[in-house]
């Protein structure tokens, strides 16, 4: 959940391939075996193909999808807002297990490896207040842990914990094995987007217009970071490299600051809002904005490096990986670039 990609975004990057799911999209698309994964607010998963966007299958379920897939061995996890949990098979599309939550999901799930070693475990949050872990190999429940209010994001885990935060203002830390409460740190305002989990602290954005930076360990805030001459709410995630972190906020600014003490470095103003989470590759950042465009931007010192317009409402995040760059809009489109060879 770092927003940090291991493979570097191409220095020139032409449109590739389009595909039309027909419908809104908020989902983020997630690339793996080749290939790319979304889902769509007609209910659709779409399975393509990374190099030319053909489609190898598709699926739709009862319901909106606004959350993003995870892939996981050989299974693809996507929830919609009636509140199942699918998992699909990866190279078909064939449901394999389904569970239902008693209300709508928006977050994408999250997995770790079972305690005992055997498996692993699907954590995924939900509008009924819970966040629930269950077995990714038949789908039964191995518990749930009820909050006081709705759950948008997707849970955070380095394996041991279980890291969210909810419309209750408070990031909750629970176990992995049991969901036994472990701690909670009060963040001051509701908490929409995910939390970034790195060597022991979490980094979060909330309504309250402020990015915080809280010490798992001592259950404290580090640090808080607020722009107090532009102020918009944080609904995206942060990305977190070695000495920066980075977000997009309701005030039209994606603004880095420092890791360590949460001082600014640079804003980049778009025109528009950004929902969409960053991604961090290499000294670049990619980033989409409900003004209808896609930006690189330097990770340095913010200067904008390169930019497309797709001209319809961007709340999608970006998956970089291959030398591709995918992002999705609200005209219901998968956008893919990359170098032309």
């Amino acid at each position: 959940m770092s927003g940090v990609a291991r493979d570097p975004i191409p220095d020139n990057l032409d449109l590739l391939w389009s595909f039309d799911t027909e419908a809104v999209i908020v989902s983020s698309p997630v690339i793996g075996r080749g290939r790319i994964y979304i889902g769509s607010t007609n209910g659709g998963v779409f399975a393509l193909g990374l190099g030319d966007g053909r489609k190898v299958w598709e699926f739709f379920s009862d319901d909106d999808i606004e959350a993003s897939p995870l892939i996981l061995g050989g299974s693809v996890y996507i929830g919609d807002l009636s509140g199942q949990l699918f998992a699909l098979d990866i190279d078909t599309g064939e449901v394999q297990w389904r569970f239902k939550a008693l209300n709508s999901i928006y977050g994408s799930a999250n997995w770790a490896p079972a305690p005992d070693g055997s498996g692993s475990h699907i954590f995924v949050g939900s509008y009924d207040n819970r966040v629930y872990s269950l077995d990714a190999a038949t789908g039964a429940l191995n518990w749930s842990y009820e909050t006081d209010n709705y759950i948008n994001g997707a849970p955070a885990t380095d394996g041991r914990h279980v890291i969210f935060g909810g419309c209750d203002e408070i990031l909750h830390v629970i176990s992995t094995s049991d969901g036994t409460k472990l701690g909670e740190i009060w963040a001051g305002s509701d908490i929409p987007g995910s939390a970034a989990l790195v060597e022991g602290r979490a980094y979060l954005g909330h309504y309250d217009n402020k990015l915080a930076c809280i010490d798992l360990a001592e259950q404290r805030i580090v640090w808080e970071y607020e722009d107090k001459e532009h102020g918009g709410a944080f609904f995206a995630s942060p990305a977190v490299d070695r000495d920066r972190v980075v977000i997009g906020s309701r005030d039209e600014y994606l603004h880095c600051v420092d890791r360590e003490t949460g001082a600014p470095i640079w804003t980049f103003r778009t025109r528009h809002e950004i929902d969409g989470s960053p991604v961090i590759s290499g000294d670049k950042v990619v980033f989409g904005s409900i003004d209808g465009w896609l930006y690189v931007v330097s990770l340095k010192d913010g200067r904008e490096i390169w930019s497309y317009e797709i001209g319809a409402a961007i709340l999608s995040s970006p998956a970089v990986a291959g030398g591709f760059v995918a992002i999705a809009a609200e005209d219901g489109r998968l956008y893919v670039f990359g170098e032309t060879k």
